[in-house]
């Protein structure tokens, strides 16, 4: 019978944290081929789980432009305030197998030393909940875990972001585990559930981006005040585009992250420097390509993309960074889409300055 009053408050924090501790699934270890050469991996990589496949129907596959093991990518959100979500709900288990895990952690939580009074009057509010359909305003209860209904639904429960460092928000993600019918959207109250958005964004947090090594005329040793070329082929860099999918009975969505070059930055590594143009912002070209390979007969010349630096690099050398800024879109299931903020990734390479040699008679 339901009844008011937030589950959370009635449960308690400590019963809930004890009888949910072995339920909220963080996403396993991921394992995938090796990663292709500059551009990433296409190649597909999904969630692993213990020996009893108990995290089978929370792994999510990444394939395409992603991290070999399933970590942070190498990409930097041009928004310091975006983050990628720290946890969500998934489906997890069918009724039967979900009355199995559930009713073991409610037993093991009752006869845990100290778990009486309040802890313990939770711990059967818990108890009931699943198997006597008590519920409250929000929730309704269920009868014998909807073991009636296996098959024609999942439980749903949350997963944490391993790569998310804040623990709190990592597990605020707190709800009891909850049904969903197959076919079925999630209760529009759980906003955190697993939908095409949160996929795009995971997909974002797991793109691996080509390495930034812009070609030099002169190569990597130039002369003071002498205009330096630089310059990226149209064929090396491209859209690069990261997937990742959810696909259970009755559940299946999906969401490509696509990342598209916009322009480069150059910066020298001193401030006795010159840059062309002045801003050091170098766009692509309408073929993919940015700047303008030096020809013969150029040394004249200014480059729509280069450097000229002002004094010598000395006994060392400076370290040029070039930084490529990405223009990133997602779709996913249902004809959903959007942007996600610009990424960031660049590398450093390292540029000999000598002084012009002048003879003197």
């Amino acid at each position: 019978m339901p009844v008011s009053g937030s589950r959370r408050v009635l449960l308690g924090t400590g019963a809930l944290t004890l009888v949910l501790g072995g339920l909220l699934l963080t996403e396993p270890a991921y394992a995938s081929g090796p990663l292709g050469k500059d551009k990433g991996a296409d190649t597909e990589q999904s969630g692993g789980g213990d020996s009893n496949g108990i995290y089978a129907t929370a792994k999510i596959q990444y394939s395409g432009a992603v991290t070999k093991d399933g970590g942070t990518g190498n990409m930097t959100s041009s928004d310091v305030n975006w983050t990628p979500p720290p946890c969500w709900y998934a489906p997890y288990l069918g009724a039967k197998d979900f009355k199995k895990k559930m009713s073991g952690q409610i037993e093991s939580a009752k006869n845990t030393p100290g778990m009486g009074g309040t802890a313990g009057a939770a711990i059967g509010e818990m108890q009931r909940h699943y198997e006597d359909e008590y519920g409250w305003t929000d929730t309704p209860g269920y009868k014998d875990y909807n073991v009636d209904k296996d098959g024609e639904g999942m439980f749903w429960a949350a997963v944490e972001n391993p790569d998310e460092p804040d623990v709190l928000k990592r597990s605020s993600c707190n709800d009891l585990p909850f049904w969903v019918d197959n076919g079925n959207a999630p209760p529009a109250r759980f906003k955190q559930a697993i939908k095409p958005e949160i996929l795009a964004a995971l997909a974002y947090q797991r793109m691996q981006l080509p390495h930034t090594k812009v070609t030099l005329a002169p190569a990597a040793t130039t002369k003071v005040n002498l205009p330096t070329w630089a310059w990226l082929d149209k064929a090396v860099f491209g859209e690069v585009q990261a997937t990742a999918a959810l696909n259970v009975p009755g559940f299946s969505i999906q969401a490509t992250t696509t990342a598209k070059p916009v322009s480069l930055k150059l910066e020298p590594g001193t401030a006795d420097a010159e840059t062309f143009p002045a801003s050091g912002e170098c766009v692509f070209n309408a073929d993919g390509s940015i700047g303008q390979p030096y020809a013969k007969g150029d040394a004249g010349k200014t480059p729509p993309c280069g450097i000229r630096y002002l004094r010598s690099s000395g006994d060392s050398v400076f370290k040029l960074r070039a930084t490529i800024t990405w223009k990133i879109s997602w779709t996913g299931t249902g004809n959903a889409g959007g942007d996600l903020p610009d990424g960031t990734f660049g590398t450093t390479q390292d540029v000999t300055v000598k002084e012009i040699q002048a003879v003197v008679r």
